[in-house]
């Protein structure tokens, strides 16, 4: 995805909510949106949008008569499920792939969506997903992650965003928050659990740092063999988070994504890296209380960096489906990004900000203090996650992280370099 598009995007879903017509359908079936007679099964990447989907496909079949029907994998179970559901007879008719890595599995299984009403409604053709020509996926949400913050302990701890402005400023803050947890009555990070749950926001999403400096000095988008560059930038803010949170390091490989929104819930601790998606469930600590900073990690130029924005969920229709059924769901997706009913789930409910043309202002507060970053001229950190040789290497990386935690030695964080480094090329080389 080119960031300069996002960017651009981004600022004008903030205010955009005009819709206008998509454009007639044709494809490799012949198949027309409209007048769908078929089913809908969505496999839904997103535990936390859950029961909203679930509201969601009620309406839409109460409205159409339509069934669809909404199957939501647990966290981090994504592709196991979809590989199993893929089998069935009953196969999903619309599922998610990641972005090029994750396409590289299903491409056979994606309809070329080009010619659709939905490909009509995109703000812009960066957020289609292409094989060569075939538009195998279009993207539906744009998010964006960083270090969630609760700004009145900030303030109980005697500051503000305002004093962090790259890592050595940010260090100072939480060293210093750690070393008085005892009389402020709370931590400066929640725990660093790297449970299934949990781990994925340090061996994906914190990874992804190191990774988008590389590629940035590299002038590259992706690579089958990293070289490492920023890895002692990794292992200093990794040392950061696992030294000043509310457990021992010791004690994170049985930490849940549950405990870490606990501990923020209940102001147990200021920091919290996660992303918009989070909102609802943390919600309680009050809109007021909410910001999100920059993930620092002690690069030259970090002052000038925003939050980590772009997107993993990328929306694919099964074309070995009945003809009836890809109709069926490319009149859902439509009615998901296009009618009241749908825009309002998606950018209410869910929270999201949606690169379509009907995409609302958002009620999100993380997503507005997201979006402050791009109006004071920052540049956002692009998700290079996506472009990860394998699942494999992930959790590689995330298995040497851990035991690094419990016994933070260099011998043990060479391991954590060899995980990403050799593992990578390993991993791209066997996806050839």
């Amino acid at each position: 995805m080119k960031m300069r598009k996002v960017v651009s995007v981004l600022l004008a879903c903030a205010m955009v909510v005009g819709m206008a017509a998509g454009c007639s359908s044709s494809s490799d079936k012949k198949a027309k949106d409209g007048d769908a007679k078929g089913k809908v099964y969505y496999l839904n990447f997103k535990p936390e949008a859950d029961e909203q989907w679930q509201d969601l496909a009620k309406k839409y079949t109460d409205e159409t008569g339509v069934p669809v029907t909404v199957l939501t994998a647990a966290s981090g179970e994504y592709e196991k499920t979809l590989k199993s559901e893929m089998a069935k007879t009953d196969a999903p008719t619309l599922f998610q792939v990641n972005g090029p890595v994750g396409l590289a599995s299903w491409k056979d299984y994606c309809y070329d969506l080009k010619d659709s009403d939905i490909a009509g409604e995109l703000t812009d053709d960066s957020f289609a997903l292409m094989d060569g020509d075939k538009m195998s996926g279009i993207a539906y949400v744009i998010e964006n992650y960083g270090i969630i913050y609760n700004k009145e302990l900030l303030k109980k701890a005697g500051y503000s965003a305002d004093d962090i402005t790259n890592f050595d400023s940010f260090k100072k803050v939480v060293e210093d928050i750690t070393k008085n947890k005892d009389s402020l009555g709370f931590s400066a990070f929640t725990s660093a659990g790297m449970d299934g749950s949990s781990d994925w926001r340090f061996k994906t999403h914190l990874a992804n740092l190191p990774i988008y400096y590389e590629y940035k000095d590299e002038g590259i988008d992706s690579t089958d063999a990293i070289k490492g560059t920023y890895l002692d930038n990794y292992r200093q803010i990794w040392d950061l988070y696992i030294n000043n949170e509310t457990c021992a390091p010791t004690e994170i490989s049985t930490k849940t994504a549950d405990d870490a929104t606990a501990d923020f819930v209940t102001e147990e601790a200021v920091f919290y890296q996660n992303g918009t998606w989070e909102y609802n469930n943390i919600a309680d600590v009050g809109e007021d209380n909410l910001g999100i900073l920059p993930i620092y990690i002690g690069v030259k130029g970090e002052e000038d960096q925003g939050v980590c924005t772009g997107t993993e969920n990328y929306w694919c229709v099964n074309s070995k489906a009945s003809e009836d059924d890809i109709k069926a769901t490319l009149d859902f997706m439509k009615w998901c990004v296009t009618s009241d009913e749908g825009v309002e789930a998606m950018c209410k409910d869910m929270g999201f900000v949606i690169p379509f043309k009907a995409n609302l202002e958002s009620d999100n507060v993380l997503v507005n203090e997201a979006n402050k970053y791009l109006e004071e001229g920052k540049t956002p950190v692009s998700w290079n996650f996506s472009t990860m040789p394998s699942e494999e290497w992930k959790n590689g990386v995330g298995s040497a992280l851990t035991a690094y935690a419990a016994d933070q030695t260099d011998a043990n964080w060479d391991k954590v370099v060899t995980a990403f480094v050799d593992g990578w090329a390993k991993e791209a080389a066997a996806s050839k």
